[in-house]
């Protein structure tokens, strides 16, 4: 008995210790992007956090058929406004559960159209440059372009196609970051303010 439950708790630790932790940019001085767009082979127990930099964005759990439309029970971030002065940023944080992919957009208006999008785990058949390529196409409300499956019927995906919009606000750039998120079961998420910039080797000159 005693040796079941330590051998457990040593899976455990092996568990913790071997996890990996990505950090994503979010906006910034690149534009309407994620960087990197993508994390290739995420396992489960590692983390992902994102840290939002200016103007106002979204990390928006969506689908491969739909890029660009949120994915019904899936995680949001909520607009996160930074200013272009800001020393501080909020971060979003996720936790890999499973090794599916997971796919993601920013859904301030036109974002998504303009490739900002984000994979964890893409495939071969499910690629992130598919991804990517579907969100360019979709219209301006999100709506992705009709697609054929194996079948040949042609399929529809339906979801919310009126994404909300977020003007900048400089007084919010330090305030604490809200989620609307609901996991799906692949990740579990957190949300953290004021997670500082220079964690990840950004200055201030890269802001302005």
């Amino acid at each position: 008995m005693r040796f079941a439950l330590a051998s457990a708790v040593l899976a455990t630790f092996a568990t913790t210790v071997s996890a990996a932790s990505f950090n994503v940019t979010v906006g910034g001085p690149n534009g309407f992007v994620f960087s990197p767009n993508q994390i290739p082979t995420a396992a489960v127990g590692d983390t992902v956090s994102f840290l939002f930099l200016p103007k106002n964005h979204t990390v928006t759990q969506s689908t491969f058929a739909a890029p660009c439309q949120p994915m019904a029970n899936g995680m949001d971030s909520g607009f996160q406004p930074v200013a272009a002065n800001a020393t501080s940023a909020p971060s979003f944080t996720i936790t890999v559960n499973a090794t599916t992919p997971l796919w993601f957009f920013c859904r301030q208006t036109g974002h998504c159209e303009q490739g900002m999008v984000f994979a964890i785990n893409p495939t071969a058949n499910k690629t992130f440059a598919a991804f990517q390529a579907a969100a360019n196409a979709s219209s301006p409300n999100g709506t992705p372009p009709s697609s054929t499956n194996t079948s040949g019927s042609t399929t529809t995906t339906t979801g919310s196609s009126s994404p909300t919009t977020s003007t900048p606000d400089a007084s919010s750039a330090s305030a604490s970051a809200s989620a609307s998120a609901k996991p799906n079961g692949a990740v579990a998420f957190g949300v953290q303010a004021g997670g500082i910039l220079a964690v990840v080797g950004f200055t201030a000159g890269l802001l302005l």
